[in-house]
């Protein structure tokens, strides 16, 4: 029998579901579904926020000091990071591969392909599939974040909620934006980011229709989070923190260069999988990856996990040094310019360890990982300039500026980069050297890499909806159903007798001419009013004397906007369509492929 709460639950939402349109009306049913998939989201989010930080607090102490210190006292608790990161890939494989049989590594990318490709439809395990997922490989050392799946996971829910309520596909995509807010909200305790990351990231429609159930869902989010995780910020920061004008100048040298460091991020993120996806046998591929990983943190310990730790402790620290502690490099720190080159191999290598746990199997995604050598960007060219230059540059601000910029560069979101550091750390104090840097490398990057990391892959294919909807639009216009096959044909050798004849049966002004079965030529009654009516000539004439080549032709292997190229490079109404050994299959009109293109809108934009 059914638990006594899961009862109650489902009968209390199938009445919902049964009376809520009729008595609430469609605007009111949104506001109430936003408000549920915010607590479920939110609590999905803090779940597994809770459920990381106890087991990986086990595994890095209790269970080291308890168990493996007893059994090997000669073993530094270093040598385990060789061996959690192996262990937690092989576990998160088995997972996927034996539970889930879906791929759950990209999250934000799995959003938007269901928005694009699905009407914000994601499948019912996604509401746990990535979270549990994600909380192994990350618990066990694996260098990505939890928030991309807890992004799907909350999606998911609404999604899933506005499914059970049979909403149309345009609520279905806002449900799906709500419980992805609320997620972001309650993980990061940024509810505006959250608002800002569901409209910049997903392209939600910013109307009030839209803003208010988003604005629902992110402060349901943002309460749950402060009454199970208290009002700490992620971030601890000393208040004195200030902007100076003087410090401008270098604010946009760390906007150039975390400019580069998020094209470096994207480039080899890519390379890396790319060179995984070769390998067929995943366990394999999974063992490799380990193993690799497991190295990495043995040399920079502060690649385990998600990693903000370790940007707590250059933000507050006075001693950064201390971040080798329990690494063999740790003597190298006390050399002014090793220990700079160390912070640059921080940067370039945690690319590399985020990049190998997931591109062998591993399930986590890419917020942390920015913010984290944002973070780090900033610490090192501050360090560089006053090294070198004897400046007294802020640390603190330059590592905020930092997650700003490598954010905006990554995932080229200005302004959720802006207000989800500004959230994370001391609020909007810092708000210009924020914009400084977030624009430069937007602007830089921007340009050479066109669309997200999240966005990519979606985008070369055609089916990136939120950040091209005109392109969508005509890769979901199929002009083929559109085909006119009422134009006449008339056989090369007639003469201009028969030619009249069929103008005589016809309502059309055009006519294809045809040699067995393939395009000849056209007529275009309009050009030959001289001679139709001279009877003299109707025995003398052909029609092979009278027919023209068209312009161009469209081909069944074109696509809709070839088409509309075409019928824009000729000013043509109408275009005939061939294969390509000329076999003539009919004609097309411009009017009737605008047509088609402006309903899908039109659908898109009320349903």
């Amino acid at each position: 029998m059914m638990p006594l709460p899961t009862r109650y639950f489902v009968t209390y939402f199938s009445k919902l579901r049964r009376n809520c349109k009729q008595k609430l009306g469609i605007t009111n049913t949104i506001l109430l579904l936003s408000f549920f998939t915010g607590v479920f989201g939110a609590t999905a989010a803090i779940i597994i926020k809770n459920l990381l930080y106890f087991s990986a607090s086990y595994l890095a102490n209790d269970f080291t000091a308890s168990v493996l210190s007893k059994i090997f006292p000669r073993v530094q608790h270093n040598y385990l990071y060789l061996a959690f990161p192996l262990i937690g890939i092989i576990l998160t494989i088995y997972y996927v591969k034996r539970f889930v049989k879906d791929d759950v590594r990209h999250g934000v990318s799995k959003v938007l392909g269901a928005i694009s490709n699905n009407n914000g439809k994601l499948s019912q395990h996604n509401m746990y599939s990535s979270m549990i997922g994600s909380s192994i490989t990350v618990g066990f050392g694996g260098s990505v974040g939890l928030e991309a799946p807890m992004v799907l996971t909350g999606s998911a829910i609404g999604s899933n909620l506005a499914q059970y309520f049979k909403m149309s596909p345009k609520n279905t995509v806002l449900l799906l934006a709500c419980g992805c807010t609320a997620a972001f909200a309650a993980v990061f305790k940024a509810p505006i980011a959250a608002l800002v990351f569901a409209i910049e990231m997903l392209m939600i429609d910013f109307t009030a229709a839209t803003v208010l159930p988003l604005m629902v869902a992110a402060a349901t989010g943002i309460v749950l989070s402060i009454l199970f995780m208290g009002h700490n910020v992620m971030f601890t920061v000393p208040a004195d923190a200030a902007f100076y004008v003087k410090n401008v100048p270098y604010y946009i040298i760390l906007g150039v260069f975390t400019a580069l460091i998020s094209l470096y991020f994207i480039r080899t993120l890519r390379a890396i999988e790319s060179w995984f996806s070769k390998m067929k046998r995943k366990y394999l591929k999974g063992i490799l990856g380990g193993l690799f990983l497991g190295g990495l943190i043995f040399f920079f310990p502060m690649f385990y996990g998600e990693g903000y730790i370790s940007i707590n402790e250059i933000l507050s620290s006075t001693t950064p040094e201390l971040l080798f502690k329990n690494s063999p490099l740790f003597s190298l720190t006390n050399l002014p310019l090793l220990f700079l080159g160390l912070i640059l191999a921080i940067i370039l290598l945690k690319v590399i360890a985020m990049a190998i746990t997931m591109a062998s199997g591993g399930v986590g995604g890419t917020f942390a990982p920015s913010l984290f050598i944002g973070g780090f960007c900033g610490f090192f060219v501050a360090h560089l300039l006053n090294l070198f230059f004897g400046l007294h540059l802020p640390y603190i601000n330059f590592v905020l500026a930092g997650m700003a910029g490598i954010m905006s560069g990554v995932m080229l979101t200005p302004l959720t980069a802006i207000f989800l550091t500004a959230e994370l750390s001391i609020g909007y104090s810092l708000l210009i050297p924020l914009m400084i840097t977030s624009s430069i490398s937007y602007l830089i990057v921007s340009p050479i890499e066109k669309y997200s990391l999240y966005g990519k892959k979606l985008a070369e294919k055609g089916e990136l909806k939120t950040h091209n909807k005109d392109f969508y639009a005509m890769r979901k216009v199929d002009w083929r159903n559109l085909i006119d096959n009422d134009v006449a044909t008339i056989p090369i050798h007639s003469t201009l007798r028969d030619y009249t004849l069929l103008i005589a049966n016809s309502t059309r002004n055009l006519f294809v001419v045809i040699r067995e079965q393939k395009f000849a030529g056209l007529l275009v009654m309009d050009f030959h009013r001289d001679i139709i009516f001279d009877q003299n000539k109707y025995d003398s004439v052909c029609v092979i004397d009278l027919m023209i080549e068209p312009e161009e032709f469209i081909f069944e292997t074109d696509s809709t906007r070839t088409v509309l190229d075409k019928f824009k490079r000729t000013g043509n109404h109408n275009l005939p369509i061939i294969k390509e050994d000329r076999t003539y299959v009919g004609f097309l009109s411009s009017v009737k492929v605008l047509t088609a293109y402006q309903d899908f809108i039109a659908e898109e934009s009320n349903s």
